[in-house]
Formats: structure tokens, C-alpha cells, sequence
């Protein structure tokens, strides 16, 4: 038996239907838990796999080893069905927006419009010469790596460049976003990053987890669904259609 909030014998998928019917905005919390059900890497999977084989980020040949490895495996994979059933929340006029650590674009690539990407991504580069942004992952699939129009210099995506620090236009939006939640869906996340948004929440907000591990997130949590990310949204489907 369970002693953590909203871990009853109920059903909930069909409790996550109702919160999401009578929700007129939802805001997605999501951390690396989405990405790897895709089967993605999280940047300190590929960070650690890296240092064991003596490889740092930074100039030289560091950084022309460990870039690759890190991009390419960033792109073998694709979108998750949770990253599309999201995207298709925010068409429906439900989800007004997506805050996620993440770094590896995979909500844009689902065709989600409003992200957050706190601590930026792959879309936001920066040359480590003179500055030059080039904002666009597009850049990085290519053979080789990519080098300043301007100066010639190695350009960096954020999280490399900042040494994972915070991208603060898209920390604004967050806080904006959740701010106005009546529903808050936690997906594949352990943190809530306090002060950074999760301070600015309504109190009054209903909070919905989606992780098969405890996070700091229990407690908070008026349902905690123990079950993958894809599982959930596609049980959530089919209830919403009508064929269970």
C-alpha cells in the first residue's frame, strides 16, 4: 500500500481525462524522462560516457570529439509519442506551453510551438570567438563541424557555451506560462527548479505526475501516475476518442 499522494486504486487515466477536459491551461513540465523513453541520451549520460573515455568539452580536440558524439546521438532519434500527443494538446487550445530542460529540440520537432527551454538547446548557438549567434539546429546536421560566417571560430551550442546555464528570454516565458496554469502535467522530470519558475505557479493549480520513479515531485502532486510517459499518452488517447 501507498502512502504517497494520489497513488490510489483509481483510474487514472481517466482522472488525467477529466483534469485535462475541464482544463482551459495546461502547462507541461518535461525533463529528460520523455526524451529517453525515445531512446535518447541525457546530456550527462553522454558527458559521463565521454570522460570515461577521456574526452572533455572545450577547444581542440575535446571538443571535436565530444561534439559529435553528443549531436549524433541526438539526432538517431526521434520525437516520442508523448512529444506529439503534447504538441497535439496545444493545437487543441488546451496547452499553452512546454517547460523542459531538455536541450534536444524534440518538442519543435513534434510541432509544438510554445517551449521553454530553460537552460537552451541545440537552437541556440553561439561562436566562442566573436559571438555570432546562429539559432537554428539545423546548423549541426552536416558532416563537419560547424565554424563561424564571420571569424571562422568554433561555434557552441548553449548548454556547452554556458556550461548549462540558464537561457533567461526563455526562463521569462516560463514564468509567464505557469502563471497562468490551472493544470500542471510533470513529465519525465526529478527538479522544479524553485525560484527559477516554479515559485510563480497558482497555488490553487492541479499538479499531475508522470514517472514510474518518486520524485521531489510527490508530495505536491494531486495524482502521480507511476507508468513511461508513451504508456500514458497513449492510454490517454484512446480514452479521450471514446474506444475504452
Amino acid at each position: 500500500m501507498s502512502f504517497f499522494k494520489g497513488e490510489r486504486n483509481v483510474d487514472q487515466i481517466g482522472q488525467l481525462a477529466d483534469y485535462i477536459d475541464h482544463s482551459s491551461s495546461i502547462v507541461a513540465i518535461t525533463g529528460a524522462g520523455i526524451s529517453v523513453a525515445g531512446g535518447g541520451m541525457t546530456y550527462w549520460q553522454m558527458a559521463r560516457s565521454n570522460r570515461r573515455a577521456g574526452v572533455t568539452p572545450g577547444s581542440g580536440d575535446g571538443y571535436s570529439s565530444f561534439l559529435p558524439t553528443y549531436l549524433n546521438n541526438m539526432f538517431s532519434y526521434q520525437p516520442s509519442f508523448a512529444h506529439y500527443a503534447l504538441a497535439d494538446l496545444e493545437n487543441e487550445g488546451k496547452l499553452i506551453g512546454i517547460i523542459t530542460t531538455n536541450v534536444d529540440c524534440m518538442h519543435t520537432l513534434a510541432g509544438s510551438k510554445n517551449v521553454a527551454e530553460i537552460q537552451g538547446s541545440v537552437q541556440v548557438n553561439c561562436c566562442a570567438n566573436c559571438g555570432r549567434h546562429y539559432d537554428s539546429y539545423k546548423i549541426w546536421k552536416q558532416e563537419k563541424l560547424p565554424l563561424c560566417e564571420s571569424c571562422g571560430g568554433e561555434i557552441l551550442p548553449w548548454p556547452l557555451y554556458s556550461h548549462i546555464g540558464l537561457w533567461d528570454e526563455d526562463v521569462r516565458k516560463a514564468r509567464s506560462w505557469i502563471a497562468k496554469a490551472d493544470l500542471i502535467l510533470v513529465i519525465g522530470t526529478q527538479g522544479n527548479y524553485g525560484g527559477v519558475y516554479w515559485d510563480y505557479r497558482q497555488r490553487d493549480a492541479v499538479i499531475v505526475q508522470i514517472n514510474p520513479g518518486h520524485t521531489g515531485f510527490d508530495h505536491a502532486a494531486a495524482l502521480n501516475i507511476r507508468e513511461g510517459s508513451d504508456e500514458v499518452f497513449k492510454k490517454l488517447k484512446e480514452r479521450r476518442s471514446g474506444n475504452v
